[in-house]
């Protein structure tokens, strides 16, 4: 679970973004179910390609300003036939990866943030099709086989920054050994107001675990 001033500051900061920005994608009221899925593949696959440890999609927000508008979207009520919605998208993903979608009330209206895992092992498929960010749209990986080449690259190799260095330590040696505003600062994000929305968007981010006896980083 996500709080809601932690889905609240990841709003602010995903708005704070530039418009082109591939592991993001903003909509209105899109909730066509292949569509999504396609999404889920595309921004999966991207946020690997681009060192992203997740993407989104947000309803709710105008794509041009990134003004809040609100959305009819209610994903936890929709159905493709008899499924609900979210199965049957994990249904005809694979691999199978974690996606979420939460639903957040704003003074203008509701907002809907999905949030995606990157893809870890191998492209992430929708309906047997592997789909890729180009810009600002969402293209058939086949189509781009130097990146197509390119991911595979990076799923063959287990990078040691996404290894645990330290365990068992708690928020303060947290804080003392990580530099987390530069963190924040190098992704283009604000930071975040309080130390426990910092620790819950560098958990999200999987730059620290947090397990029974303390933080990993």
């Amino acid at each position: 679970m996500r709080s809601v001033e932690y889905l609240q500051s990841l709003l602010n900061e995903l708005r704070a973004l530039p418009k082109e920005t591939g592991w993001v994608e903003f909509k209105t009221n899109n909730d066509t179910p292949q569509e999504i899925g396609q999404y889920i593949s595309a921004l999966s696959n991207t946020a690997a390609y681009i060192g992203k440890s997740h993407a989104y999609l947000v309803w709710g927000i105008e794509d041009e300003t990134h003004e809040i508008i609100g959305t009819n979207f209610r994903p936890s009520l929709m159905k493709k036939g008899n499924e609900e919605l979210e199965s049957w998208l994990l249904r005809l993903l694979s691999p199978r990866i974690n996606f979420t979608f939460f639903e957040l009330p704003t003074d203008n209206g509701e907002v809907v943030i999905l949030e995606i895992e990157r893809a870890i092992h191998s492209p992430v498929r929708f309906e047997n099709r592997e789909f890729i960010r180009i810009g600002s749209y969402k293209k058939s990986l086949s189509e781009y086989p130097h990146i197509e080449r390119d991911l595979w690259r990076i799923f063959d190799k287990t990078p040691f920054e996404n290894m645990i260095a330290k365990s068992d330590l708690n928020e303060e040696m947290v804080f003392a050994l990580l530099d987390y505003s530069s963190y924040f600062s190098l992704q283009g994000m604000p930071l975040p107001q309080n130390y426990d929305l910092i620790l819950e968007r560098l958990s999200g981010d999987e730059m620290i675990e947090k397990n029974e006896a303390g933080f990993g980083i």
